[in-house]
């Protein structure tokens, strides 16, 4: 039985910088202590990447995990961060309660936005932006109407 999903991964290229970025921004904090490895055949089969070496670190925010690496190797094939049109995995989405003061703050933080305010589209108020290193994070405020809140997702499954 599929129970939601657990966390997301990011790779990134300043471990600290972004694990204090994500904890100004968006309140996670560091839950255990960060990992590293190098030359690990047993981690090189977990994460299906021969002969690699990396730092990382779960964090945890509200209901969700978050886990960040930094690899030193292999070389990445690109330095440039995925755009939500791109191939892959492109962005995750942090559901708010007051977006326009959130984007303000975020702003403050070191989020860069390309529109000067969230989008009303009816059922959500939703923006794209970036973190830092160029990553594109969602930001959203649900109506009362919308049919996915976050709220449903940490319901109790035995009530209809």
């Amino acid at each position: 039985m599929i129970r939601g999903i657990h966390h997301v991964g990011v790779h990134v290229h300043d471990m600290d910088r972004m694990i204090q970025f994500y904890r100004d921004a968006f309140g996670f904090e560091l839950v255990g202590e960060p990992f590293q490895w190098s030359n690990d055949e047993f981690i090189d089969r977990i994460v299906d990447v021969p002969n690699s070496a990396a730092r990382g670190c779960m964090l945890k925010a509200g209901s969700c995990y978050m886990e960040l690496f930094q690899y030193s190797a292999p070389a990445p094939n690109s330095t440039e961060p995925l755009n939500p049109y791109d191939k892959g995995y492109t962005h995750f989405c942090v559901d708010v309660t007051d977006i326009d003061a959130e984007y303000t703050r975020l702003k403050s933080v070191g989020m860069t936005f390309s529109e000067s305010a969230p989008i009303d589209v009816g059922h959500v108020k939703s923006i794209y932006g970036r973190d830092p290193e160029g990553n594109v994070i969602e930001i959203q405020e649900t109506t009362a109407d919308c049919d996915f809140p976050l709220d449903q997702l940490t319901a109790d499954p035995t009530r209809p």
